[in-house]
């Protein structure tokens, strides 16, 4: 990748010190990793997932040895594997599945948190990641590929159905399966995709057409996609599945792909943020990036004679989404695979206009120039492994295609892609 800004060895900068979240907030005896950098911060079991995915980065970078990077991935999965299963409201999973957070130190639900599908598949998605990576014919190496099989041959998709032809987004032991179902084009593209090959309990494929039959097909400023306000949505699935030149029914029909749909969906971003239809102060072709992030509060505050609505954290997105004039740089990043000679110009724009973005761990998670008080605005005080993990892996993805190619020959994504009618491009090779 060769841009007379913002070139690689900038990027490469960036992707090592945004790594460092992962050593930094990280309890080493079980492989919890929080999820933000706040003092209080329970784990996320999306934030294990995703620094999983990163340590075979990690190693090929040179941030960590391979023996480093097998004892951090043997400590996570041995914990995840031993930890309690069952209905008490203090276990650490059920029926495969995880608690969204987890105390960092013991390892149990954290507050009233919920059983999570989509958090579970991450956790996943990064166990098989590991088990990829580490091919050697050693005993650590060898465990690492049992213990990640047999996490997922665990996980009850079946279960998560809940009598239903979607997966639900959750369970809570206190009362039950979440009301609202995975529909309509989201990141639970990965879910689907390890349901249905599941060796031990297969989502039918009939929950993979209904879920086809819940997409919505939009034009914005003269481009069609499948619509999805928030960028993360287009992203995240994309982490670990390489989507250029493979279709399902509903993309062969369209005659585009999810990579193509995701960097189409980037472009309308940044053509949102140069319409800038609310008027919010900081946007423009090399300003954009709204997506789940941290925020200022839930409040309502005039700015300028205009009444405005500010949130917390919040999965934000556009057009037709909650937009509260918070940026995240790390929702530019990820669509660094999709469209680099956008992204590249925008976080130099970054870089010169809000250089305090960027701290001990890469860029901070958002930053809003509309909300009142201080010079810039309003700029979150933490980092989020969620933000932390895409950093890395996108970055490596667009350089190397290290991940992709990891689980391209994973065959359980690529018996999920088959089940869900995918054809051609390399599937066609598998």
């Amino acid at each position: 990748m060769s841009q007379e800004i913002y070139d690689e060895q900038r990027i490469l900068e960036l992707q090592r010190i945004t790594f460092d979240y992962f050593s930094h907030y990280s309890n080493f005896q079980t492989g919890l990793i929080a999820d933000n950098s706040r003092e209080d911060s329970p784990c996320s079991i999306t934030a294990v997932g995703l620094a999983l995915a990163s340590y075979p980065t990690a190693v090929e970078r040179g941030y960590l040895s391979r023996r480093e990077a097998v004892e951090r991935t043997l400590a996570t999965l041995r914990f995840f594997w031993n930890s309690p299963q069952g209905t008490e409201p203090d276990m650490t999973g059920y029926k495969g599945f995880y608690y969204h957070f987890l105390d960092m130190e013991t390892g149990r639900r954290h507050d009233r948190s919920e059983l999570s599908t989509i958090d579970t598949t991450f956790f996943i998605g990064g166990a098989l990641t590991a088990g990829q990576y580490f091919d050697r014919n050693t005993r650590g190496e060898r465990e690492i590929r049992e213990l990640a099989d047999a996490l997922y041959r665990r996980v009850d998709w079946q279960w998560a159905l809940a009598g239903g032809r979607l997966v639900t987004m959750g369970w809570y032991p206190e009362s039950g399966f979440h009301g609202v179902r995975w529909y309509g084009y989201t990141e639970a593209l990965l879910l689907y995709v390890l349901g249905l090959a599941s060796p031990t309990h297969p989502l039918p494929a009939s929950s993979y057409d209904t879920w086809l039959e819940t997409y919505e097909w939009r034009t914005h400023y003269g481009i069609e996609y499948v619509y999805a306000a928030p960028l993360f949505i287009h992203q995240l699935s994309h982490v670990w599945i390489d989507f250029r030149g493979i279709q399902d029914e509903y993309m062969r029909e369209k005659q585009i792909d999810y990579f193509l749909n995701s960097r189409r969906a980037t472009y309308i971003q940044q053509q949102y943020a140069i319409e800038n239809p609310d008027n919010y102060k900081g946007y423009g072709k090399w300003a954009w990036g709204i997506t789940a992030s941290d925020g200022p509060g839930e409040m309502d505050k005039v700015v300028d004679g205009v009444e405005r609505r500010f949130w917390g954290y919040m999965a934000r997105g556009a057009p037709g989404g909650p937009d509260d004039g918070t940026l995240s740089p790390w929702g530019v990043v990820a669509s660094l695979p999709f469209a680099p000679e956008i992204v590249l110009p925008t976080l130099e724009h970054y870089d010169e206009a809000y250089p305090f973005m960027i701290s001990d761990y890469g860029f901070k998670c958002s930053f809003n120039p509309t909300f009142p008080g201080g010079e810039h605005g309003w700029v979150s005080k933490g980092y989020y492994g969620l933000d932390q993990g895409p950093i890395v892996i996108m970055i490596e993805n667009a350089l190397t295609g290290l991940v992709w190619r990891l689980m391209r020959r994973c065959p359980h994504i690529v018996t999920g892609l088959q089940r869900a009618g995918f054809e051609g491009g390399w599937l066609a090779q598998s």
